[in-house]
């Protein structure tokens, strides 16, 4: 006889496991099934999908360990400190992030069993209905359930013509298991993977040089912070073309050869490892949707509603496999809603202030429109920018680059937009976040005291800003 779930999940990544607990939680009978993507050293499907596996979490590992051998080798002697014969080892480096993965990926197995989830290893796909039960097939078994949980995630997007072995040429899983710094790395796309996996190696002495289709550099952010991280990047020795068009890649004895033009014309990239960082598209691989009716767009997207609604009676869809950012915590916020949208409850997910983070040095963060798409709606706004030169706590640090921008509504001072590059951006746009959450001002946000000295008082001039009342700028 066949297992029966109220809820199944598929997918185990952060839309998918979150959604389980909350379900779980909620009182649902609940399953997640997970394929052996990624696996642990005995074969066993590794929870937590890309993020923890291969994305997030790996790499904010690699880049914690890149800065602190540059700071021991550029920024120590500022403080006195001298630092002679500092060595990286890279296998370490790499062996501490795949133990940070496995203490991490396993801890999801500790918080399935404390709230009652339900494990199923092997890949799913539909197989059909009985009555107005899913059948699902999971690995060689078949399970019914009356809710599924679409959340299978994204895949890298690859390029015709450049074959990804992730030894010579990598995309994001093979860039986070170098054996060694290359002498030169090539990066093909400067979106947040390139430019992080690019810093990486940079930071341990690799020649780097980025190669960007789009003619602007970081089309997707607020145009000053894009200058300015440009300005900080290059400076830092990373080498970014934009508006190139890629030609034919070669792997040679020597590595890798990329024919491609740019606004100079014809020219070639000699390195030796490539990494290709040109976008993620949805993995709905083997999902059998056709079984049900399941209905996907022009992208290869899940189609769903504002809130992840197939067009299947209690069949929705999660985070990467479905429209908007293809950004962890929005997926999580959405497993939640989803959960609590099948327990009768109010789910929510506000995708108007879901905030962004590139996790380079300095960090950029986000949240809300730039004054790019506020000009082209026709919104009149007025702005607050505050660099991080007027904090005494970031000359202390050593690190006053960048700077706040508060964009507020010219007729109601409520915040529609805060874009930050600077030492702990993503973690000082969390309070941007909640302002914007309860559809604060720009003077709400002025108003509240802020600790002295910490870098959170920089959010508070560039608020005071908007209304041209900073005090220490």
């Amino acid at each position: 006889m066949s297992k029966q779930f109220d809820v199944l999940v598929i997918g185990g990544g952060p839309g998918g496991y979150v959604g389980a607990i909350r379900a779980s939680q909620l009182g649902f009978n609940t399953a997640c099934a997970e394929s052996a993507a990624y696996a642990d050293p005995k074969g066993e499907p590794r929870l937590g999908g890309t993020c923890l596996n291969v994305g997030c979490i790996p790499s904010k590992a690699l880049l914690r360990s890149s800065e602190l051998y540059e700071e021991a080798n550029h920024s120590f002697a500022m403080h006195g400190i001298s630092a002679k014969g500092v060595a990286i080892d890279v296998p370490t480096m790499v062996g501490r992030k795949n133990t940070i993965v496995t203490q991490l990926t396993g801890g999801i197995r500790g918080l399935f069993k404390k709230n009652k989830v339900t494990g199923l290893n092997g890949h799913a796909s539909f197989a059909g209905k009985e009555g107005d039960l899913y059948k699902v097939k999971v690995g060689e078994e078949i399970v019914l359930a009356k809710h599924v949980i679409i959340a299978t995630g994204s895949k890298p997007r690859h390029l015709d013509g450049i074959p990804v072995d992730n030894k010579v040429i990598c995309d994001n899983v093979g860039a986070l298991d170098f054996e060694a710094a290359p002498k030169r790395l090539g990066v093909i796309g400067a979106g947040v993977i390139g430019l992080e996996m690019g810093s990486v190696w940079r930071r341990l002495g690799t020649d780097v040089t980025v190669l960007e289709a789009a003619p602007d550099f970081m089309p997707f952010a607020d145009q000053d912070i894009a200058k300015e991280a440009l300005k900080l990047f290059t400076k830092q020795g990373l080498k970014i073309t934009t508006g190139v068009k890629i030609g034919k890649v070669s792997v040679t004895k020597k590595g890798v050869t990329v024919e491609y033009e740019d606004k100079d014309g014809a020219k070639k990239l000699e390195c030796d490892k490539l990494i290709v960082s040109v976008g993620r598209i949805p993995n709905t691989d083997g999902l059998n949707g056709d079984a049900v009716g399941l209905k996907l767009n022009e992208r290869g997207q899940v189609e769903v509603n504002g809130h992840c609604q197939t067009n299947l009676p209690n069949v929705w869809a999660v985070g990467d496999v479905v429209r908007g950012p293809m950004l962890a915590h929005k997926a999580s916020e959405e497993g939640v809603m989803v959960a609590e949208l099948i327990a009768g409850q109010a789910g929510h997910c506000n995708f108007d202030t879901i905030p962004g983070v590139v996790y380079t040095h300095p960090e950029i963060a986000w949240v809300g429109k730039t004054e790019q798409q506020l000009k082209a709606e026709g919104i009149a706004y007025k702005p607050g920018k505050v660099p991080f030169m007027a904090s005494g706590r970031a000359l202390g640090n050593g690190d006053a680059s960048g700077f706040v921008k508060v964009l507020a509504c010219a007729k109601t001072d409520r915040i529609l937009g805060v874009h930050i590059i600077g030492n702990s951006a993503s973690e000082l746009i969390a309070e941007a976040v909640v302002t914007m959450e309860f559809a604060g001002a720009s003077e709400d946000l002025a108003r509240i005291c802020h600790a002295h000295p910490t870098l959170s008082e920089i959010v508070h001039e560039a608020a005071l800003a908007c209304d041209k009342r900073s005090l220490h700028f």
